[in-house]
């Protein structure tokens, strides 16, 4: 059995164990802004993925984005069910091992949370049913294809491209992904829908920007001065946004709005994900801020051209997964992790970053309507117009949310 580092292997664990708990937050996010005929519908779509997804993962997700495929575009089959890995096997180099099982775990918390922050997008339009079925569909041939090509060894990683946390992987695929469902599925018949619970969205956020020091200091995979640096980046990154996102919105409607900031710190996060281990503490600083202001504009252009992404999962994700993967291109620093970005001259580099998050997000938005349209074939993706007048706690699981009756 091999000797492992234990503080590094408590320390995957913690990590693990916080991106784990982003699910149930990004669930009680959602489900306070949802309305409150839909707030279990939401949830339920987020909380499903911790089941469906980590029985994906075990059997061929995580050998077809970690096993195989060197140079390609997927994996193979070769350690499916986890066959061949022993629980005893480490993962890490020298003085940093730790058990292969735990990176196998961190890496399905990512694979579980992913998918779940689409669903923000069509809260109220789409049936259980035809949900289950993109769940499993998305994952085999959007994520596990992108985690295999820039963590697995894959295309884009012999390329050059980086992506520290998933600013290709996560954000700008499932960003898009959410536009494209919104498009096939079409615009909500009651779209003044306000949030039902603006506390349940502050626990929400304040379980995500908990989770998320798991997310991004977890993928350094060991604990070192990045790792910190990592940390102290989102932290920074993520308070820039929240007030970039404040002041903007207090300046142009005239009154402070408690969603607006807790929306502003989720979109911080977002964009300094994919550059967290790359960039110097100052960078974290403008990357926040052009989240904030950014991300903001792209909601206000969704209003304006009448998307109806109804919890702005485009806007956040997906145009902050974009921005940050563009500034790791523009601030990375070799004195960092050992990669320059455009302003220390390296413009081959930036370039890389833009071409893949160009890729994700456009074959994201391409394979997810036509994939909803073939899935329409087989079972309805969209619900009728009394489920959802009536809702789709009541219509679809005969459940509410509150008893009513009691308020």
């Amino acid at each position: 059995m091999a000797t492992f580092d234990t503080g590094t292997t408590a320390f995957m664990i913690l990590s693990t164990s916080l991106v784990m708990l982003m699910t149930p937050g990004l669930a009680f996010f959602y489900g306070g802004l949802a309305g409150k005929r839909n707030i279990l519908g939401i949830m339920m779509q987020t909380f499903v993925s911790l089941g469906i997804t980590t029985i994906m993962w075990i059997s061929v997700g995580y050998s077809l984005c970690f096993s195989g495929g060197e140079g390609g575009i997927i994996g193979d089959l070769s350690h499916a069910f986890l066959k061949g890995i022993p629980f005893t096997e480490s993962f890490g180099g020298a003085g940093e091992q730790y058990p292969v099982y735990i990176f196998i775990a961190y890496q399905m918390m990512f694979a579980i949370i992913t998918p779940a922050l689409i669903t923000g997008a069509f809260v109220n339009r789409v049936t259980f049913k035809a949900y289950l079925v993109f769940l499993v569909l998305w994952q085999l041939f959007v994520y596990y294809p992108f985690v295999h090509m820039i963590w697995g060894g894959g295309i884009l990683a012999q390329w050059g491209v980086l992506d520290f946390a998933g600013g290709v992987v996560v954000h700008a695929t499932a960003g898009f992904a959410a536009l494209a469902s919104v498009f096939y599925v079409g615009k909500r018949r009651d779209k003044a829908s306000p949030p039902n619970s603006i506390p349940l969205v502050a626990i929400g956020t304040g379980l995500l920007w908990f989770g998320w020091y798991g997310f991004n200091a977890g993928s350094e995979l060991k604990v070192n001065a990045v790792t910190t640096l990592a940390f102290l980046n989102t932290d920074v990154a993520a308070s820039f946004a929240t007030i970039t996102w404040l002041i903007i919105e207090w300046v142009r409607e005239g009154k402070p709005k408690f969603v607006g900031l807790l929306t502003g710190a989720v979109a911080g996060m977002a964009t300094i994900t994919p550059a967290a281990g790359f960039v110097p503490l100052w960078a974290a600083i403008v990357i926040g801020i052009a989240a904030g202001s950014l991300c903001y504009v792209a909601v206000q252009l969704k209003n304006k051209w009448g998307w109806d992404d109804a919890l702005d999962v485009w806007g956040v994700h997906g145009m902050g997964g974009v921005i940050g993967t563009i500034s790791l291109g523009i601030f990375a620093s070799a004195a960092v992790n050992g990669q320059s970005g455009l302003i220390e001259g390296n413009g081959g580099f930036f370039m890389k970053e833009v071409v893949a998050v160009l890729i994700g997000a456009t074959y994201a938005f391409v394979f997810t309507y036509l994939m909803l349209a073939v899935i329409n074939l087989f079972t309805k993706v969209k619900v009728t117009e009394e489920m959802e007048d009536l809702g789709l706690d009541e219509s679809l699981h005969g459940e509410r949310a509150y008893d009513e009756g009691a308020l």
